[in-house]
């Protein structure tokens, strides 16, 4: 790095679970965006006319805080920037207040114990997240990755970062609104699932659909519903990560059903209700419960 770059420091209330929060990111990463490379979180920003990158760290010499990195022309945008990590890394929840509640369900108390702190992933881009979540629906992890990469590459413009494979600005809705469905289907999509990304990124574009944390949370979740395309799993998840609700539940995905014992997508809804107002953190345990070997 050079010396232009900006630094500023992120606090929040220990523990937090960093290593499997870089691994959850990194996992789903958003190709040629985003990338978790040696213990950091790293993406390219474009906020308003300023556009950039940022690397996150640890502070190892503190229990609270984060050590953030960011090239000089986010100078203007330092502000949201900042705001936007708060959001992405959940570092504003109370994690031993949610871990007591938690904790009386005996199927989460050993992951409770052994990896305190897990918080819920957000989204540093409302529309980012929806494309990835529609991308995701019905296809595997590293499927879903490699048509984000292939959406970035002809969506999001190029960008220079010294980090390998941080190449692109994310894809911009209005790009990607102002393109021929047979554009989208030619990078590897269904009709559908063409029509559905089209007529997001319309919604977005218009400013007819947000997807941001707030009080009109909720209505924006009824507007993305209503998209064709748009189910219950994808829109819970999209939920829990762009909207911060701490209770929305995909009790449709197939993970989840299976950390419960293999129920059906009813069941596991059915057996959410005790962990209610917090199971999107039930959600995250289950996950990392399952991959941990405990599914």
């Amino acid at each position: 790095m050079t010396g232009k770059c900006l630094h500023a420091t992120l606090d929040f209330q220990p523990p937090l679970a960093w290593p499997q929060l870089l691994d959850f990111l990194g996992s789903r990463g958003a190709a040629g965006v985003e990338a978790v490379q040696d213990g950091r979180y790293l993406r390219t920003v474009r906020i308003a006319d300023a556009q950039g990158w940022i690397a996150v760290a640890r502070d190892p010499g503190a229990e609270n805080k984060l050590l953030v990195e960011l090239s000089s022309e986010l100078r203007p945008v330092l502000k949201p920037v900042l705001q936007r990590l708060r959001l992405l890394f959940d570092l504003d929840t109370k994690p031993e207040l949610i871990a007591a509640h938690l904790a009386k369900d005996r199927r989460l108390a050993p992951w409770l114990a052994s990896t305190p702190g897990l918080r819920v992933p957000g989204a540093f881009d409302g529309f980012e997240l929806c494309l990835r979540a529609i991308l995701g629906q019905q296809v595997t992890v590293r499927a879903a990755t490699t048509l984000f990469g292939r959406f970035a590459a002809k969506f999001g413009s190029p960008i220079e970062t010294p980090f390998k494979g941080l190449t692109h600005l994310s894809p911009a809705a209005q790009r990607i609104a102002e393109s021929d469905l047979q554009t989208l289907i030619d990078l590897g999509l269904t009709q559908r699932r063409a029509q559905t990304i089209h007529a997001v990124a319309e919604a977005f574009a218009d400013g007819l659909l947000t997807l941001e944390p707030g009080p009109a949370g909720v209505t924006s979740l009824q507007q993305f519903l209503a998209v064709p395309g748009i189910g219950d799993w994808t829109a819970n998840y999209v939920a829990m990560r762009a909207l911060r609700l701490s209770d929305a539940f995909p009790h449709g995905d197939l993970a989840l059903c299976k950390a419960l014992g293999g129920v059906k997508p009813r069941e596991a809804l059915a057996q959410s209700e005790v962990w209610r107002p917090w199971r999107a953190y039930a959600a995250l345990y289950l996950w990392h419960g399952l991959k941990a070997g405990g599914g």
